[in-house]
């Protein structure tokens, strides 16, 4: 019994090794989880006779010596979850395997209409995910611009939602929803920017900003999980009103609609497209466009240094329009950050950098939330079955 528990342990080590380090071959896991050679081999049959993992010829350089090695992959007939990403514009739904690639997908623009009218058109994209991957899909991961509890929306503010359930969505299967930023949080500390960094900032501008605290690559994410919404913390113009509710909210600081201010226009439908166009006339000389850029990177800057203050990272990695800001007007950023840190922090602020996952993160995060759901219920059906 004991020697049968060992076994299983062995497995779910390795099949959580392979998922982490996409690409290892099976001699460095063994080496990094102290198997030896025999027991790596017994381990992955059993792995592969559960069609979880797969094995494939490492391409040696040319004039190599020594015996092939392989790389450790999903088995082609594995478990597979879907992943939907809402924007404030826009949905996908794509799938993902253990590793934790994501296939690619198309990119839908929606109407901003009623939730059960732009739910209607994810699940039947759902639908067809189900009847092409059958039982292989375990699980659903769905990202979106809002608040969430458990699998509610309880407020989305670009997306004019509040309190909207997505229990349907998962059509029986564990489904895992959180917020885009803060998934995109998680998918920097995983697979970016932030990884192996004990204590990280992750900050995402898209419309507005969010973001989340990852401590030992987990995110903190409050009570009830609903942290991570820095956007409305009063870091903004004060009196200056929020779709939230709220005022003074640093949301309506730092995106496009804090530039169309800037330059005397009307607020637009689509603040993220509109900033897009503003930073390109920055950079094509435009003076007016260029001091709204640096007038939103400053507003960033400053509630990154309140940040510093607050939460001490290690790192912060900015997503986005954040990304966009940093390159565009970085010194303005880090010239507001500094005197917004106390003092003995400015001489050396921790690094500042641009995610390195882009626009991909949010449903890089859907996906490693819900391959999490599915990798502890494969867990419990080894450690039962055993």
């Amino acid at each position: 019994m004991r020697a049968e528990a060992l076994r299983v342990q062995g497995a779910l080590a390795l099949l959580r090794h392979a998922h982490a380090h996409p690409g290892v071959t099976r001699a460095e896991a063994a080496a990094s989880l102290g198997l030896s050679s025999g027991s790596a081999t017994e381990i992955m049959g059993r792995l592969r006779a559960a069609r979880l993992l797969a094995e494939r010829p490492v391409t040696a350089p040319s004039g190599g010596r020594g015996r092939p090695s392989t790389e450790l992959v999903a088995h082609p007939e594995g478990p597979l979850v879907a992943v939907v990403e809402l924007t404030h514009a826009t949905w996908s739904v794509t799938t993902a395997a253990i590793g934790g690639e994501l296939a690619p997908a198309a990119v839908h623009r929606h109407r901003g209409g009623p939730p059960a009218e732009v739910l209607a058109e994810v699940r039947a994209a759902l639908d067809a995910v189900r009847r092409d991957a059958g039982d292989r899909l375990a699980a659903v991961g769905v990202a979106v611009p809002g608040t969430v509890r458990g699998t509610t929306v309880v407020q989305a503010a670009t997306l004019r939602w509040r309190d909207v359930d997505l229990a349907p969505l998962g059509g029986g299967l564990p489904l895992t929803v959180g917020n885009d930023a803060s998934l995109a949080g998680v998918a920097e500390a995983l697979r970016g920017a932030a990884r192996g960094v004990p204590v990280a900032l992750h900050l995402t501008v898209e419309v507005g900003v969010g973001g989340v605290l990852l401590v030992e690559g987990r995110p903190v994410l409050g009570a009830t999980g609903a942290g991570g919404e820095f956007g409305h913390v009063p870091f903004g113009e004060p009196g200056l009103a929020c779709p939230c509710g709220a005022t003074g909210c640093w949301d309506v600081t730092v995106d496009g609609r804090a530039m169309a201010r800037r330059l005397g226009r009307p607020a637009p439908d689509d603040p993220r497209g509109f900033a897009a166009e503003v930073l390109a006339a920055a950079r094509r000389g435009d003076g007016d466009a260029g001091a709204a850029v640096t007038e939103a990177a400053a507003a960033l800057g400053r509630g990154v240094g309140a940040l510093l203050n607050a939460l001490d990272p290690a790192v912060v990695t900015l997503g986005g329009l954040g990304a966009d800001l940093l390159d565009a007007a970085g010194d303005a950023l880090l010239a507001a950050a500094r005197p917004a840190a106390m003092a003995w922090r400015r001489a050396a602020l921790p690094p500042i950098v641009p995610a390195a996952l882009g626009s991909r993160g949010p449903s890089i995060g859907a996906a490693e939330s819900a391959l999490g759901a599915v990798l502890a219920g494969l867990a419990q059906d080894l450690l039962t079955r055993r």
